[in-house]
């Protein structure tokens, strides 16, 4: 069965060749591969051609009559910069060639022409142009809405976070993301992918901390069936899943070290074994990763491997909490509502200056995440076209308690100090697990493991006592 070409109509390939025969095949050949062309029979031609039909890719011979391929490159070069020209030469004139290159050709090809060359010159060209594109219209989301792909701020420190993304996205760098609970880094992580070649292929995220460590593995590389009790069948894991695409893996630091060693080969060798299984497969997958707490103390106390680190912290992006760019509160306000709106057919225009007030002064412990929340409870139980203080029960209670609530004296232990604080926050979080997590800035499951120790050693004082 023939595959389907790509289609890439966006790009307009101009061919311009002398000679009748030549020229008729290549902009069908081109044609058949999904690109939108037109040909030309001289430099003079495609100078025309370059008003009328605006190609974003020339091919053009380099030794034609009236006008040579390197004197029409020194004209598009003195009119526009953004057509990219291929150079098809003969082998006596390679030198040239080369030269033309030096002059801002994006490449040369030698005669007889392979077309499978060409095909995955132009195709890479395509990329390129689209990257460009995408870039450009993010650049202007930024500029008119504050929003650079899913990502909504216009805070400096959001400003430089968008460069990065913008010199590091398009690239096959592994990238590791710092960042509170709650901060959008699988925002972040799917307009990196948007951002890069693999945009295409898929973008599949997976929490480590949501995964028992017991299952983990077989999440991220699959099973053969019998592989352990309750495998009936195979089954696919991430990496064949995100295959030529990206991997995103949340909350690094809570891989068991064993299950670290595993995907730091996969990312060397890039091959991995499914459990139970003995046939090694290859694999192409940019991996994202990242964790909410500090990568130097996770290294230092034995949850996060320095090996790995090292190899994942490539790029390392580190997302600034809510409470550092309050200045973008209306944005993502604004945002909100107008996501919820359309999701529930409300039409709230905005927020009250009082209720505007109290959300500003709020420490967002939950973050991003955590003002979603509020912002999407607020919009149901409003019942005009405003956001108002009474929808905020919970902020203007966190606003009233006291700030010095909670005392740690001098002398305390720091593990009596963490299990006060802890069982200070689920107290205030009125006993709900997710909610206390989010504002300790830990994942669920470090909670789960702290209670449990809390637990042990309650249970071990009562029976040594």
């Amino acid at each position: 069965m023939v595959a389907e070409p790509i289609v890439h109509a966006a790009e307009r390939v101009l061919i311009v060749e002398d000679d009748p025969a030549t020229r008729s095949g290549l902009t069908e050949l081109v044609r058949a591969w999904g690109f939108t062309a037109e040909a030309a029979a001289d430099g003079d031609e495609a100078l025309e051609g370059v008003t009328t039909f605006r190609p974003s890719i020339i091919v053009t011979d380099m030794v034609m009559p009236r006008m040579s391929g390197m004197e029409l490159l020194k004209a598009l070069k003195d009119e526009v910069d953004h057509i990219r020209v291929i150079l098809l030469t003969a082998q006596g004139t390679v030198d040239t060639a080369v030269e033309a290159v030096k002059a801002g050709a994006e490449d040369y090809l030698t005669k007889p022409l392979d077309p499978n060359k060409l095909q995955r010159l132009l195709e890479r060209l395509a990329e390129i142009n689209r990257q460009k594109r995408e870039n450009q219209s993010l650049r202007r989301k930024l500029s008119e809405h504050g929003r650079f792909g899913r990502i909504i701020g216009h805070s400096p420190a959001m400003r430089a976070l968008y460069q990065v993304l913008e010199q590091a996205g398009p690239t096959p760098a592994s990238m590791l993301i710092l960042g509170e609970s709650g901060t959008g880094k699988e925002l972040v992580a799917q307009t990196i992918h948007e951002l890069s070649p693999r945009a295409g292929a898929a973008f599949i995220a997976l929490n480590c901390a949501a995964i028992p460590d017991t299952l983990l593995e077989s999440e991220i590389f699959g099973h053969e069936k019998g592989a352990f009790t309750g495998a009936t069948d195979r089954r696919a894991g991430c990496f064949e899943l995100a295959d030529r695409g990206t991997l995103f893996l949340d909350e690094i630091a809570e891989m068991t070290p064993a299950t670290q060693v595993k995907l730091l080969r996969v990312l060397q060798e890039r091959k991995f074994r499914r459990l139970g299984g003995r046939i090694e497969q290859e694999v192409d997958v940019r991996v994202i990763a990242a964790t909410n707490i500090d990568p130097a103390i996770a290294i230092r106390d034995g949850r996060l491997r320095e090996d790995l680190y090292y190899r994942l912290n490539v790029f390392s992006l580190a997302l600034p909490p809510l409470r550092e760019r309050k200045e973008d509160l209306p944005l993502l306000i604004h945002a909100f509502i107008d996501e919820f709106n359309a999701r529930d057919r409300r039409s709230v225009r905005g927020v009250t200056p009082d209720a505007m007030r109290v959300l500003e002064q709020h420490a967002w412990p939950g973050n991003v995440r955590e003002l979603r929340n509020v912002i999407e409870r607020a919009t149901i139980l409003a019942r005009g076209d405003m956001i108002e203080l009474a929808h905020l029960p919970a902020l203007g209670a966190q606003a009233a308690a006291p700030a010095n609530s909670l005392t740690i004296a001098p002398g305390m232990t720091v593990d009596e100090a963490e299990q006060k604080l802890i069982l200070a926050t689920l107290d205030a979080a009125g006993g709900n697990k997710t909610r206390a997590a989010e504002m300790l800035g830990i994942s669920l499951k470090t909670l789960h493991n702290k209670l449990n120790r809390f637990k042990e050693a309650g249970a071990s004082g009562a029976s040594g006592a």
